[in-house]
C-alpha cells in the first residue's frame, strides 16, 4: 500500500473555527477536496451501505433521515439531514461523547467537491489533543477515499493497519498532525499550545503515546 503523502494531504482544505454552542465553547474542522469523480458517484460512495466499507470501515443500520448507524470499531449515531446528493449530517457518538458531522457535496468543472464539518464541545479532550484528534483520522479516511474511486479496488484492512505502523505511516500521520497544527494555529490558538496538543495527538497515532497517559479516542 502506497500513498505519495504530500500530494495526497496537500488536496486537502483545513480550517479550525472556535465559537459557542448552546451557550458553551465548541470547535468546528473542516476538511475540503477535490475528486475525479461526479457528484452522483460520490454521494453513492460515501452513503452506500455496500461502498463504504470499501474505503472506510463495515457500517450497519439505515442510512436514512432519522435512522440510526453504527460502524464497525468506530462511532454510531442518528441522520439528522439527508439531502441527496450534495448533503447529509449526523450525530457522531463515540466512548460516551457526542459530537457532529456535516458532509456537503458540489460540482466543480468535471470534478466533486466533499466538504466534511466535524463539530465538538470544547472539553478537556479538546483541550488536551486539539482539532489533529479528529482531523488525522478524517485525513486517512479521505485518502482512502481517494484511492478507492482512482483504482476501484477495496482497502484491505489488514494492509491497511499494517501500513500504519510503516515508516510511510507514521509520515502521513506526522505530516497530517502538523497540518492540523497550522490551522489551529490560524484559529487564533497560541502556537505554543497548539504545537504541545499536535505533539500528542501525533505520538498517539504513530504507537509513541508514553503509558498512563489519556489518548485522543474520537472515532473518526
Amino acid at each position: 500500500m502506497e500513498i505519495d503523502v504530500a500530494r495526497v494531504l496537500g488536496l486537502v482544505a483545513r480550517s479550525v473555527k472556535n465559537f459557542e454552542k448552546d451557550g458553551r465553547p465548541a470547535s468546528t474542522v473542516t476538511l475540503s477536496r477535490l475528486y475525479e469523480t461526479d457528484v452522483d458517484d460520490l454521494w453513492d460512495a460515501v452513503t452506500s451501505k455496500q461502498r463504504i466499507p470499501r474505503w472506510f470501515a463495515p457500517i450497519e443500520g439505515e442510512l436514512q433521515l432519522g435512522g440510526r448507524y453504527q460502524i464497525k470499531g468506530n462511532a454510531g449515531g442518528t441522520i439528522t439531514t439527508c439531502t441527496p446528493p450534495t448533503h447529509f449530517a449526523a450525530t457522531w457518538e463515540f466512548g460516551g461523547a457526542t459530537s457532529w458531522i456535516d458532509v456537503r457535496l458540489t460540482s466543480e468543472r468535471n470534478q466533486a467537491r466533499l466538504t466534511l464539518e466535524h463539530t465538538a464541545m470544547i472539553e478537556d479532550h479538546w483541550n488536551q489533543f486539539g482539532p489533529g484528534a479528529v482531523g488525522i483520522g478524517w485525513d486517512l479516511a479521505l485518502a482512502g477515499l481517494e484511492r478507492y474511486l482512482s483504482s476501484g479496488a477495496s482497502v484491505d484492512h489488514e494492509t491497511a493497519e499494517a501500513w500504519m505502523g510503516s515508516a510511510e505511516g507514521k509520515d502521513f500521520m506526522t505530516t497530517s498532525g502538523e497540518y492540523w497544527c497550522a490551522a489551529h494555529v490560524a484559529s487564533g490558538v497560541d502556537p505554543a499550545v497548539a504545537k504541545e496538543r499536535s505533539d500528542r495527538t501525533i505520538a498517539f497515532y504513530r504507537g509513541e503515546m508514553p503509558p498512563g497517559v489519556a489518548h485522543p479516542g474520537t472515532g473518526s
